[in-house]
């Protein structure tokens, strides 16, 4: 029962906040059938995570696009991944006004396919591309994605993904966007992720020192379980998600 009386919980304090953000990790894309990179069955067991590294690509090209094409293009465009039920309330809750934001470390775009509009991607989005010659961005299903790297068609510059490689800084608006929205929520609810990455580990801190109340949805407690959560919920945000606004609907 512990775990029903937490969801009321849950959606007693989230059914009388202003200004609701969720913050996401890397369990939220594992409902929706993406492999986490670190732990069990992690893509950095199987692959070298040196492949990522911003010099590496730079000093050798092809054979880190060959991975980066391998792990996260020809798997995605191969496997039919779609937004869980978590991500789904999280947009329903922003286009009814709860929400004001998704910060994210997560590149896979799911946020906005479900709907939201406002996303601090922590980690970038590999969806798009941009070339690190000019800077110009274009969305990755404009581009042939062949054996050879691809080359801006402006200026003939090296394309990247448009993710945060080893070796790269986090987008300012990103980093600026999730502190202040940290800075003024009054829930912040924490879903799938184990607070271990630094800096994203930083925001949800933030928000508590700010008066947030803090609710997190993990399959194991997290490095915040035992000091800023006010609400733990164990297990899938896919399936807890979705009982917390069946209840927020009756309140």
């Amino acid at each position: 029962m512990e775990l029903q009386d937490n969801i009321r919980e849950a959606a007693r304090i989230l059914s009388g906040a202003k200004n609701i953000v969720g913050f996401t990790g890397a369990g939220t894309s594992a409902e929706s059938g993406i492999p986490p990179f670190r732990g069990e069955g992690g893509i950095w067991n199987q692959y070298d995570p040196n492949s990522l590294d911003i010099d590496y690509y730079y000093r050798h090209t092809k054979d880190s696009w060959k991975i980066i094409r391998e792990v996260f293009y020809n798997f995605f465009s191969n496997n039919a991944i779609q937004p869980n039920p978590g991500h789904r309330v999280l947009a329903k809750w922003e286009q009814e006004g709860r929400l004001s934001c998704v910060i994210t470390q997560n590149i896979d775009d799911l946020h906005t396919v479900a709907g939201n509009k406002t996303v601090y991607e922590f980690h970038g989005n590999m969806s798009r591309f941009v070339c690190t010659k000019c800077g110009r961005k274009v969305d990755a299903k404009r581009l042939k994605l062949t054996e050879e790297p691809p080359h801006c068609e402006h200026c003939g510059g090296l394309m990247k993904p448009d993710f945060i490689f080893f070796g790269e800084g986090i987008p300012e608006d990103a980093y600026y966007g999730s502190v202040k929205a940290a800075e003024k929520c009054d829930a912040f609810v924490i879903i799938g992720t184990s607070g271990q990455v630094s800096p994203a580990n930083m925001i949800p801190g933030i928000a508590k020192r700010n008066g947030a109340k803090i609710i997190e949805i993990n399959m194991e407690p997290s490095t915040y379980t035992n000091y800023i959560t006010d609400v733990y919920l164990q297990g899938k945000s896919g399936e807890i998600l979705p009982k917390i606004d069946a209840l927020m609907e009756q309140a």
